[in-house]
């Protein structure tokens, strides 16, 4: 039976930074009361972990979680691959609001691993896909490009399913909602690996800056932690992929920094308990890959969030040009971070080429950060960034209309599968129009 929730108070996204407009929240228990629910609803949308800092995901009319659909599948079905150019490969299908950290242990008990996780494990899958959450690593793509198939409820409650080689494949995975609900989805895995975790301290920007290639390819996944100040990078977090139970060795100590010998929280001055294990101890991938631990409650809303995605080919120009924003932005930051994301070919994706990610945590001082933020994209705009869909940022919608060169299949594919706009709140009714 459907779980309904009128709204009293509207709840917020995870950051508190936004009020959602709907009128309830439904938790269907099946699929057909799914199908009821949204064929019924002039205005529905799916909601997932909330932590999207913008009102991508809003509605003014019913939100829906599918966490409690039950289709009769296991919530992670472990099945062989069925592509025969996937050698050692294994097709997973996970109900779509699990969480990451969820989905991954239940791959490790298998002796399976996911290529790449988010910083952050609490987050749901298909929220993650539908926005192109990424982790990073020279190497790794998006999280949606793991997808190879997809379970949507569209406009009029029919179930459609899409897979990998079919012609709106690429345009229905990183889909920011506007298709349907997605209910189910299909991601690869291969066998388990462990990693182990190093940490270098301040690394000047000369350094930084000289060595930027070799260093996010020193390692399967890199993160540069900075204030954006004069000091350079705080801290360069590198994870090795190792065989299971190896120790694997450290990457050489950057030129110019120095090994850290006791673990570090990303953000200055906080307590490390609740970041994965540091100093080279090597773990299984789901413990490592991410940033934090699952079995802590992320604190909610003292931060906001913003991230421009940048074509590798200008990284260093990007990084220039956000050092010489250093004295509007350092004030206003917890950290930023950068870290390298490979191409994909998704139509809403913003990896067409291989890109580096520049993150900024902010403050949750609103009004300060939204009057910088259109100095960062007119500094990064001409670099060719796009802003994470999921973030916080003033770039219009027509504007962002042009940075995606199959942004007219994609809105001829909303049209067809939602002719009625009933998928079409916040920020997606804006860009779709």
């Amino acid at each position: 039976m459907t779980t309904t929730h009128p709204h009293s108070p509207r709840p917020t996204n995870w950051a508190r930074n936004l009020t959602y407009s709907s009128a309830s929240l439904a938790r269907p228990a099946t699929l057909e009361e799914l199908q009821d629910l949204v064929a019924a609803s002039p205005r529905v949308r799916a909601l997932g972990s909330r932590h999207s800092f913008n009102d991508v995901a809003d509605t003014p009319g019913v939100h829906v979680q599918v966490d409690l659909l039950d289709d009769g599948r296991p919530a992670v079905e472990i099945g062989p691959t069925s592509d025969p150019t996937a050698a050692g490969t294994t097709h997973v299908s996970v109900n779509a609001g699990l969480r990451y950290g969820e989905v991954s242990r239940h791959l490790q008990d298998h002796g399976l691993a996911l290529g790449n996780l988010a910083s952050l494990p609490h987050i749901s899958v298909a929220g993650a896909v539908a926005t192109a959450t990424h982790g990073s690593g020279d190497g790794n793509q998006s999280l949606a490009s793991a997808v190879v198939g997809l379970e949507i409820v569209t406009g009029d409650g029919e179930l459609v399913t899409l897979s990998r080689g079919d012609a709106d494949f690429p345009g229905a995975v990183v889909n920011l909602g506007a298709l349907g609900v997605v209910t189910r989805l299909v991601l690869e895995a291969s066998s388990t690996f462990d990693v182990r975790q190093d940490v270098d301290e301040a690394l000047p920007w000369d350094d930084a800056v000289e060595h930027f290639d070799a260093l996010t390819a020193s390692a399967y996944s890199v993160s540069m932690f900075t204030d954006w100040g004069p000091d350079g990078v705080a801290m360069l977090w590198r994870k090795s992929r190792l065989a299971p139970g190896t120790e694997g060795s450290a990457p050489a100590v950057a030129p110019g920094a120095r090994r850290a010998e006791v673990p570090h929280h990303p953000v200055p001055g906080i307590d490390p308990v609740h970041c994965t294990a540091q100093l080279g101890r090597p773990g299984p991938w789901n413990e490592r890959l991410a940033h934090f631990r699952l079995d802590f409650t992320p604190s909610n809303g003292d931060e906001l969030q913003s991230e421009y995605l940048v074509p590798r080919r200008n990284a260093l120009a990007a990084i220039e040009a956000l050092r010489a924003l250093g004295p509007r932005i350092t004030p206003l930051l917890q950290v930023g971070e950068i870290r390298t994301v490979a191409a994909d070919d998704l139509w809403l994706s913003p990896f067409d080429e291989d890109t580096v990610g520049f993150h900024l945590t902010w403050f949750q001082r609103p009004d300060d950060v939204a009057r910088v933020l259109p100095a960062i994209e007119d500094a990064l705009g001409p670099l060719g960034a796009r802003p994470h869909w999921g973030k916080v940022f003033t770039v219009a919608p027509a504007t962002l209309r042009e940075l995606y060169p199959r942004f007219g299949d994609f809105r001829a594919l909303a049209d067809r599968l939602d002719p009625t706009g009933r998928f079409r709140g916040g920020y997606v009714a804006e860009l779709l129009g």
